[in-house]
């Protein structure tokens, strides 16, 4: 009998997987060693990939890692039922706030985003090319969606017409970053509830 053909491997499956293991692989690595004794070298052996692989897809472990950082959050979206992480708009801007820092919360005590995420954070401090782009890449397309929504809210007269969107959100999310980074408090829901109740009381209009 003739044999059957064999399938053909689906070569975009298996780049996958070798990405999610790059991503695995670069976040407990940096986490584990710090960012500065984390090397392509060693993401490549961790996640079973040659190091050319890597260099296919990145030019450098900042650039993994912020990916890897951005593939948290997609997933952490898509666990929310959420297509990409957003922040929503159902016409109550203090409940909107309140789901999206609780779910901030949820994501800071993952040990799978928290372990990565101090490492980098204590590099950005003495590293400001680092702190720079990590800023630039992944924290402030982050807060613009907060001065989306505030603009939004604006426009229906929610929150008052001469506020600037880009501090009134820092005095939310602010609070809860200094909290978090230097262990001043407990961060919780009722924490960060708190926060917004404060801040869209000065914010009303008056």
């Amino acid at each position: 009998m003739p044999q059957k053909p064999k399938p053909t491997p689906d070569a975009s499956r298996r780049s996958e997987k070798s990405r999610q293991a790059i991503y695995a692989a670069a976040l407990a690595l940096v986490g584990e060693a710090g960012y500065s004794k984390t090397t392509i070298e060693g993401i490549a052996a961790r996640a079973g990939v040659g190091k050319q692989t890597i260099y296919r897809w990145w030019s450098s472990k900042a650039d993994v890692l912020m990916d890897a950082f951005m593939d948290l959050g997609d997933q952490a979206a898509q666990a929310a039922g959420q297509e990409s992480y957003a922040i929503p708009d159902t016409g109550d801007l203090a409940a909107d706030l309140k789901m999206v820092l609780r779910a901030t919360v949820d994501e800071l005590v993952d040990p799978r985003f928290e372990v990565p995420s101090r490492a980098l954070a204590a590099e950005g401090v003495v590293n400001e090319r680092l702190g720079a782009e990590f800023v630039s890449k992944l924290l402030e397309p982050q807060l613009q969606l907060y001065v989306q929504r505030l603009r939004a809210a604006q426009d229906t007269g929610e929150v008052r017409r001469d506020i600037d969107p880009r501090i009134a959100l820092e005095l939310f999310v602010s609070p809860l970053a200094q909290r978090w980074l230097q262990r001043t408090g407990p961060i919780s829901y009722a924490y960060t509830d708190t926060l917004v109740d404060y801040a869209l009381y000065g914010l009303a209009p008056r």
